[in-house]
Parts: C-alpha cells; structure tokens; sequence
C-alpha cells in the first residue's frame, strides 16, 4: 500500500480567477491529500497543484501553483476538481493545454479523477469515451449532449472504471467528491486508515457510490435526529449475528415498513442491502489487517460460510477476498482461501 503523488490541475476562469464552486472541490482534494496524517500512513500523499501562468489573480480567488500542467504527468493520481461555468456553458472551450496535458498523463500511466464539472476537462480529452462517467446532475445533460460517445449516468455519486486503457474516476459534485477522494484512500491506504480519516472529516453516514467499491458505510456514533443512529450503530457492533428487519425496527420503536422507509430515505439503500455492505466492510477490515482464515472472516462478519463470503465480496468487488488480502497487504501471509 501507498499514497504517492497527487497532481490537482488548477483551471482558471477565462473571466479571472476562481469561484466559489471552483474552490470547493479544490479545496476538498487538498484536505484529503494536502493535509499529512503520519499517525495513519507515513509517508502520506505528496501534494502538487499544478497551473499555468493563466492561473494568476483574477476577479475572485487565486490559488498560486507551484508546478506547471507539465507536472501532471509525473504524478500517480491526476485530479481534475472543477471547470469554470465558463468552460460547462460552451462559452469558452477547454484549455488545450490543459486538454494536451491530460492526455500525457494518461498516456504514461496516472490515475485520472475528476470531481464535478472536471468530468468536463477529462471529456475533451477523450478520457471519457466509451466509458460510465458521472457529474453534478445539473451539468451531466450537457456533459452528455456535448460528448456523445461517454457513458453519462447521472444516478450515481461516483464512478471507478479500470480498463486495458487505464483507470478513470469520475463524481458528482459537492460532497459526493468528498466520497470518491476516501475511496481513493481506501484505495491506497486500506480500509482502516479511510475509515479513520473519515471520522477526522466527520462525514455524512451511509453514502453509497451506487456501484461496486471499497468504502466503508460509517453509522453515527450517537443517536440522530432520526432515531435511526443508535439502531444502526448497534447493528454495527453485533454483525456477527443474524438480525432482522424486525428486530431493527423494533429497536428503533417502528414498524418494519415505517423503518424500512426511514433507512431507505437516509442511506439510499433497503435494510438488508445496508447490513450486507456493512458485513463487507468488515470484511474487508478483517481480510487486511488479520491473517484470519477466511472462514472465520465470514463468521465474524456475518456472512457465514468462506463459500458465502466469496460469493458476496466477489460480486460486490470483482476480486476474491485472496485477491483483495493480496493487494492490501503484499509481504503478509499467504491466504488460506482458494
């Protein structure tokens, strides 16, 4: 497991400077990457924001860069956090040479992420095509009606596609780019040190990337306004049981259709869908940071038997939990599953 570098390419307003809604999702990436946790991983991500001379003060903020768009192509993970509403309207087009500079990276091998309307830059650069990809859904009409050949799915808070052709990233907007930046740690990092990044960030509960990915679904650690925050933090702490639907809403004082509703209007998800991505996630934890037999992973997780364990982690993740154990944890010991 490793961090490396993380190359955020800065795009000016052709009008001046940067907005508001460009800063945010820069400003998420530098929090995530930017901000050293050597308590959680030593060395953490080397952080790099990377501009053009375009990229001077303007009529709103300025975010002095250190590095040219050139330095995007020697970094690990390129992130694209937004584009000017300027550039979303069709008013004016993409920079080419931030369009030129993408594409090198790509070419030589980095991880390309976009949060947002940065759906927009790695488009142009035909980064996109043929591929699913994700935006803000108030931009992905025009990011689909400009670029047909990209697979737009505006249901989704994030997508991870890995091809032959390489591995792309895409979000919606706001904290959904939050969400794929700790999927992205998770990535790197394991499970443990995005769950405990997450709680450092205080993220929403239960945000589902609506696809198969390595993210935790973290409960509250005290009763919400709800009244669902205890239930589940206790379901949390018992998955090594069989619990029901039932039993859940009868904790939470509900009928079974009353929390059924309730659960699915915060998380997104039905109950059992809810305990099976928790019961993965644990799972998950187990598999890299213990040499425990996958059997008793599926027990202790709820899952039951290795056979039942594999069929759920493979579907949801499109790897064995060997495969998965393998590539968390590289010098461990060797897996018992086969």
């Amino acid at each position: 497991m490793s961090a490396g570098v993380v190359a955020v390419a800065v795009v000016p307003d052709p009008r001046g400077g940067l907005s508001l809604w460009d800063m945010y999702e820069l400003t998420i990436a530098c929090t995530v990457f930017g901000i050293p946790h050597p308590d959680l991983a030593d060395p953490w991500y080397e952080l790099r924001l990377c501009g053009s001379p375009a990229a001077a003060p303007g009529s709103a903020f300025a975010v002095r860069t250190d590095h040219g768009l050139d330095a995007l192509a020697g970094a690990d993970t390129v992130i694209v956090p937004s584009v000017p509403e300027a550039c979303v309207d069709a008013d004016a087009p993409i920079p080419a040479e931030l369009v030129d500079a993408l594409r090198a990276a790509a070419a030589a091998g980095s991880r390309m992420v976009s949060l947002c309307t940065g759906a927009f830059a790695l488009a142009a650069a035909g980064l996109l095509d043929g591929r699913r990809a994700t935006a803000h859904w108030q931009h992905t009409r025009e990011l689909a009606a400009r670029h047909p050949e990209v697979v737009v799915d505006d249901s989704v808070l994030y997508t991870d596609e890995r091809t032959g052709d390489g591995h792309v990233l895409t979000s919606a907007g706001a904290t959904a780019a939050l969400d794929l930046c700790l999927h992205l740690v998770r990535q790197d990092l394991g499970a443990k040190v995005a769950n405990q990044l997450a709680r450092r960030l205080v993220v929403p509960s239960h945000r589902s990337g609506g696809q198969a990915q390595f993210i935790e679904h973290p409960v509250p650690s005290a009763p919400d306004d709800d009244g669902l925050g205890h239930v589940l933090q206790w379901a949390g702490e018992r998955l090594s049981r069989p619990l029901t639907v039932e039993e859940l809403a009868r904790r939470a004082r509900m009928s079974p259709r009353t929390f059924f509703r309730r659960l699915q209007a915060a998380t997104g998800t039905t109950p059992l869908q809810w305990l099976l991505h928790q019961r993965l996630a644990l799972a998950q934890s187990l598999l890299e940071s213990t040499d425990l037999p996958v059997e008793i992973i599926g027990e202790r997780s709820g899952l039951g038997s290795a056979a039942n364990l594999r069929h759920h982690f493979t579907r949801a993740f499109g790897v064995s939990p060997s495969g998965y154990r393998r590539a968390f944890t590289p010098s461990g010991p060797p897996s018992t599953d086969r």
